[in-house]
């Protein structure tokens, strides 16, 4: 599929109205068959670049239209040496953005994100009953199943709570996804064995999380974690952000 560079003209444009409007792209682009990259946001200039695999330079502005509104004022088609040239190796941080190298690892990440969180169900009770071995199994039937469906869905582990999973992704209905697809393949394991099924509760928020030393903070975070304390088992709970991005996703 061809490689396309775009340009748009926003002036007053922040980085985090720029990770929202990238944030929107990745909701619509299945759509039109394409797929947004990376971008590049010059701030004195007034200018952002994103980098796509698109069918067509039509479909990639398609894509912007539907999302936000912002089409490109240019598309160029581009050999990928070229666009490394231009964006450079420089890694891409969770939001998509191109990351500057020296911007220190306590820099805030501003990128729009769904922060996911998965609990098994009287976990301490599981090993006082069932003994340190087979409540091991447990866990280790728990941790398969969901880094598969990150995996699958496009979902980053931030890390292993004790008794469940912490995750996040920049799509919110593939965090849904994710998180029905959890339930699912738990439920299809408990139907075997049903004296030692896994079942768990799942929390999902929406939001701008603050990124230090590769873990996540703030509101965001602390809400998915309040939404999967209240959910009941094999139920997800989501805040009204990802309700209002999953509109006409089919949930």
């Amino acid at each position: 599929m061809p490689l396309y560079m775009d340009i748009h003209e926003i002036h007053g444009a922040t980085p985090e109205d720029v990770a929202k409007a990238h944030a929107a792209d990745l909701e619509a682009q299945e759509k039109y068959g394409v797929q947004y990259l990376k971008y590049w946001v010059n701030e004195s200039e007034g200018k952002v670049f994103c980098l796509v695999d698109a069918p067509n330079a039509e479909a990639a502005n398609c894509v912007h239209r539907e999302a936000h509104g912002m089409v490109a004022e240019k598309i160029i088609q581009v050999q990928p040496e070229l666009a490394e040239g231009f964006f450079g190796a420089a890694e891409t941080n969770a939001a998509g953005a191109v990351v500057v190298p020296g911007g220190g690892a306590d820099k805030r990440d501003p990128g729009i994100r769904t922060i996911l969180f998965t609990d098994i169900v009287e976990s301490t009770t599981l090993t006082q009953t069932l003994g340190d071995e087979a409540a091991m199994a447990m866990l280790d039937l728990h941790n398969t199943v969901v880094r598969d469906a990150l995996a699958n869905l496009g979902g980053r582990e931030v890390k292993h709570t004790g008794d469940g999973i912490m995750a996040s992704f920049v799509s919110a209905a593939a965090a849904v996804k994710c998180a029905a697809q959890i339930q699912r393949d738990l439920a299809k394991h408990g139907e075997n064995q049903r004296d030692r099924a896994v079942k768990v509760r799942i929390g999902a928020a929406a939001g701008e999380p603050v990124e230090q030393h590769h873990d996540l903070f703030g509101c965001t975070v602390q809400l998915a974690a309040r939404l999967c304390s209240q959910a009941s088992p094999e139920q997800i709970l989501v805040s009204n952000a990802i309700a209002e991005l999953c509109l006409g996703k089919g949930f």
